[in-house]
């Protein structure tokens, strides 16, 4: 959940229909791409190698989907909203195959591997359905579909993770980038369709992941983004050679401090935490290195225990109170971000009041908020009946939203009057007299341009004011 807009989200798609173009064009066969990708960071991360692969067959892109040849949308199957936007894109990608018979229609990731088949069958636009451990076989796939054979490949793998494949950065700003560590998720949360779209947990080789990091700062990028549906859970065992002694596991504190070794100068991030697995070690490195940002992912879901059980989520109120004050003393300064779901099966108003009151004990710097949206083939789908009415949801979620908007303008009025170490992305969204860029703790700073300064470097800005979402201030020596 990383580089979203910040503060307050309802849900998780607020990057959803972004163009990713910027394509090296390299060699080219004179067939332009367009991908459109929704969802987290995973999927952005997975188009970037998309691109790569097909970047290697001579494919250019297009920000203009009526001049594609071939059309991709990167899906997600968290939020039913999420399903339905797609659905709707491609009805409007229809007038532009009927102008040009020969253009393929593909969707990938999380949906094309929950909905297979029925996207080939129902959904007469779509051409090639390929799932997120498939992408090797993107080619293969065209070559079917240029001959009018539908074409699919939604099989998970067990090895996969695209260590070897340099990623195109999309849309990139050249100074952050996300670095995929691992890929899929053992964590069976009730709720979530990720375990079955994205298949088993593995974890990519170590080296590769530093030697991705040092080749972006070599390239001028200062902020790398460690992606994982749970980060706190990687592990990798290097090869053993002959003769020599087994090699020691390296977890996810190891990896991030060989990663914030690459430079000083490299800002490092991650995304996201699982509160099962996050350990004291992880919160030391943190503290122990100025370049691993004091900002912390850590999804609580539910304020009460019987309802985070029935989740799945193999932990209860107490176990999450004890990891956040873990992070309040081992890193005082740390913002917090969350995930909140109202309304889940059976809960409760009382238990609702939990949730409530957990977010007043957290006070997270931002949160994203959903009511509960119950997902074909999860297990809370098969178990339990979602029987909390859909205005009971919504007037709970509007609670949380209330509450978070509270908490989010507390933690910021805490950062006015003090100097953030602030990295420079580019200019303000609203003025191109203004930079922006964020703090340690995540939070968007706006400053006026210092002509001394360029993006991609770093700057001292003292906060002078504040809403709930961003900071406002001055540059200071």
């Amino acid at each position: 959940m990383l580089e979203l807009d910040h503060i307050t989200k309802t849900h998780d798609e607020s990057r959803q229909g972004e163009v990713l173009d910027m394509l090296p064009t390299g060699k080219s066969q004179g067939r332009k791409l367009y991908i459109e990708s929704y969802g987290c960071q995973m999927n952005f991360s997975d188009s970037e190698i998309v691109a790569s692969i097909l970047l290697d067959k001579g494919f250019e892109t297009t920000k203009d989907y009526k001049q594609a040849d071939v059309i991709f949308i990167n899906t997600c199957s968290i939020r039913e909203n999420a399903e339905q936007r797609v659905r709707n894109r491609l009805k409007e990608f229809e007038s532009a195959k009927a102008k040009n018979p020969g253009l393929i229609v593909g969707v990938l990731g999380c949906m094309a591997e929950r909905l297979k088949a029925k996207f080939l069958e129902e959904e007469k636009l779509v051409d090639v359905v390929v799932g997120p451990d498939a992408y090797r076989d993107l080619p293969n796939l065209i070559d079917k579909a240029d001959d009018g054979t539908k074409a699919v490949n939604v099989l998970l793998s067990r090895e996969e993770t695209y260590a070897d494949i340099s990623p195109v950065r999309l849309n990139s700003n050249g100074i952050s980038a996300f670095i995929s560590i691992m890929r899929g998720c053992d964590n069976m949360c009730s709720f979530c369709v990720v375990p079955f779209t994205r298949g088993r947990e593995r974890s990519r080789d170590a080296y590769s992941i530093v030697q991705e990091a040092r080749d972006l700062f070599n390239k001028g990028y200062r902020e790398v983004t460690l992606l994982g549906q749970n980060v706190d859970s990687y592990k990798f065992t290097p090869a053993q050679q002959e003769g020599q002694e087994p090699k020691a596991t390296i977890n996810f504190a190891e990896l991030l401090a060989r990663v914030a070794d690459v430079s000083p100068e490299l800002r490092v991030r991650f995304s996201t935490s699982h509160p099962k697995d996050i350990t004291d070690e992880v919160l030391y490195t943190m503290a122990k290195y100025e370049n691993i940002c004091n900002y912390i992912h850590l999804p609580v879901q539910s304020g009460n225990s019987r309802v985070l059980e029935l989740m799945n989520r193999t932990y209860d109120r107490p176990w999450y109170i004890d990891r956040v004050e873990a992070i309040r003393r081992i890193i005082p300064e740390c913002g917090i971000s969350t995930d909140v779901i109202t309304g889940f099966c059976t809960e409760t108003e009382e238990e609702h009041q939990e949730t409530l009151s957990m977010m007043d004990y957290v006070k997270y710097d931002f949160a994203y908020m959903f009511a509960y949206s119950e997902r074909p083939g999860t297990l809370a789908a098969k178990r339990f009946e979602d029987d909390v009415p859909e205005l009971v949801k919504k007037r709970r979620l509007t609670e949380v939203v209330n509450k978070q908007q509270e908490h989010s303008l507390f933690r910021q009025q805490n950062f006015v009057g003090k100097v953030h170490k602030v990295l420079i992305e580019g200019f303000s969204k609203r003025s191109d007299l203004d930079y922006c860029g964020r703090n340690d703790q995540n939070t968007m700073v706006v400053f006026p341009i210092d002509a001394r300064f360029k993006p991609g470097e770093y700057v001292h800005v003292l906060a002078e004011r504040c809403t709930s979402a961003t900071l406002m201030g001055r540059i200071i020596d």
